[in-house]
């Protein structure tokens, strides 16, 4: 049976990755051969998927990030489509990845009108959807929503669209992790050492207006507390270079780490993070973390000005229980200074007790140990239906 999964960026990598496990591992239990094809990383293809188009590096968010990629997609996006013509899966799903992943489903409704569509991790119309539009094109082109928040099963089962919540493939993800002693043992990590995790880029664009401002809180934090030192995972080896640079430039204190990043994320005292998935991670990890995100100042201002763009919250955490777990830092907010008082604030005893409080509440929502399973048994059950 064959399956297309298509996704993007270093998430949707990671997330197509654990389903792809999920799928195999199930369907080896029913005799079942799966050939699955797909838009993605390298995590997707060591999970057995053979990779059409690598799209962990074209991602960005805003007008003017997003220019650079519009080439590399639309060819990707072609390949996809002769391919989908030539060989029609017997399945598709869809991981986030918007724009794109609606362009697929638009496409297959015209030239495969017989092939399910399932849209596994919706993109967040249920948080900012700046018109209906984008949410009649999701509920129309899929068969089936897999929603991984409960809020966001309620939003399109609300608009019309047949939809199973499975929780949350992160809470699968968490069972790898070490726990705190390990993984501080793993990196040397001794009892009086302060160890804070920086994470400023899964995206090109983020290096240029995250990590600046991260970098400068995180030398105002170095001269403010000796103990300290700093821990920070590699999302793409394309970021070694820049990353190392700058931490020469700002003279921290720190260790790039590639091949290690579980250990640094279930080590760390606190976090200092862009917003994205590696949130929930340090929310499961029992981690205070500051979230910043900085864009383009002329594609915030288009967005607010023009656009009326607003949202309640940012990162993950916040969104699950729609309410501030963590501090976020948006834009103009996210200066050095602004960072380095939340990042003290949180180290204080009362205020991480308050945090790692609000983390166990919002554990609830996101579901039970085998998301990614229950997701799997979905997508089997309607190939087997088909046959």
């Amino acid at each position: 049976m064959g399956i297309f999964i298509s996704t993007g960026e270093v998430s949707g990598d990671l997330q197509g990755a654990l389903l792809i496990e999920a799928l195999q591992r199930l369907a080896s239990i029913s005799n079942l051969q799966l050939e699955i094809v797909a838009l993605g990383g390298s995590r997707m293809a060591a999970a057995g998927a053979t990779i059409l188009g690598n799209t962990t590096s074209i991602g960005s968010i805003g007008l003017f990030e997003s220019l650079a990629y519009i080439f590399p997609s639309l060819q990707i996006q072609r390949r996809a489509k002769q391919y989908l013509q030539q060989y029609p899966p017997d399945l598709v799903v869809l991981i986030d990845y918007m724009g794109p992943n609606l362009v697929i489903s638009s496409y297959l409704r015209q030239v495969a009108p017989q092939v399910p569509i399932v849209y596994f991790i919706t993109p967040q119309e249920w948080v900012w959807s700046l018109s209906p539009q984008n949410t009649a094109r999701i509920v129309n082109g899929t068969d089936l929503v897999l929603a991984i928040f409960p809020e966001e099963a309620r939003y399109f089962q609300k608009n019309g669209a047949k939809v199973t919540w499975v929780g949350h493939p992160i809470v699968d993800r968490m069972q790898a992790f070490p726990n705190r002693e390990t993984a501080r043992a793993a990196l040397g990590i001794n009892s009086e050492q302060i160890a804070i995790a920086l994470i400023p880029a899964s995206r090109r664009q983020e290096l240029k207006y995250v990590l600046p401002v991260m970098f400068q809180a995180a030398k105002i934090i170095q001269a403010k507390l000796p103990q300290v030192y700093f821990w920070i995972p590699l999302s793409l080896e394309a970021y070694r270079q820049p990353i190392s640079q700058a931490i020469q430039n700002y003279g921290l204190r720190a260790t790039l780490v590639a091949d290690k990043t579980k250990e640094v994320l279930a080590s760390a005292d606190l976090a200092i993070a862009k917003s994205g998935t590696v949130n929930l991670e340090l929310a499961l990890l029992d981690v205070p973390q500051v979230v910043i995100y900085r864009v383009n100042p002329l594609t915030a201002w288009i967005a607010r000005q023009v656009l009326k763009f607003s949202i309640p919250f940012m990162s993950p955490p916040n969104l699950v229980e729609m309410k501030s777990i963590v501090p976020e830092l948006l834009q103009e907010q996210a200066t050095p200074e602004n960072i380095v008082r939340e990042a003290l604030h949180l180290l204080e005893p009362t205020q991480r007790q308050k945090t790692l409080a609000d983390y166990r509440q919002m554990r609830q929502a996101l579901g039970q140990v085998g998301a990614c399973d229950r997701a799997a048994k979905e997508i089997l059950a309607i190939l087997d239906c088909r046959f």
